[in-house]
């Protein structure tokens, strides 16, 4: 299964944006997560969802400014974020387990998308 991120960019700190990830068939796995990977340093698990439950993961980094919200219709999961920080910066990817996941540890999810790249600009 193919996943699409989409929605990086370059912003001011401060400032928003939105990412979407495209999974075809999301109700098939049990979470998406959201991961991002700085140059130089390891990845990093930002945001995970249940696809059947109002359960959601936010790392300490991005907790209380990143939101992550799904659309099983749609199939598609979004991470909303705000205040956001040159820290920030990142290529950041979608990916998808099919069993319950430890959502900060990458080997647990099955399905890796083309990361989308966010810039945040001091």
């Amino acid at each position: 299964v193919q996943l699409q991120a989409s929605g990086g960019g370059l912003v001011q700190a401060g400032g928003s944006l939105k990412l979407s990830c495209t999974l075809p068939g999301i109700t098939l796995y049990d979470s998406i997560a959201w991961f991002r990977q700085a140059p130089g340093k390891e990845r990093e698990g930002v945001s995970c969802i249940r696809t059947s439950a109002d359960s959601t993961y936010y790392s300490n980094s991005v907790k209380g400014r990143f939101t992550i919200s799904r659309d099983t219709v749609k199939n598609m999961v979004y991470l909303q974020m705000n205040s956001l920080k040159p820290d920030d910066t990142a290529v950041y990817c979608c990916a998808a387990a099919i069993y319950p996941p430890n959502p900060s540890n990458w080997r647990d999810f099955d399905s890796w998308g083309q990361g989308t790249l966010v810039t945040v600009s001091s």
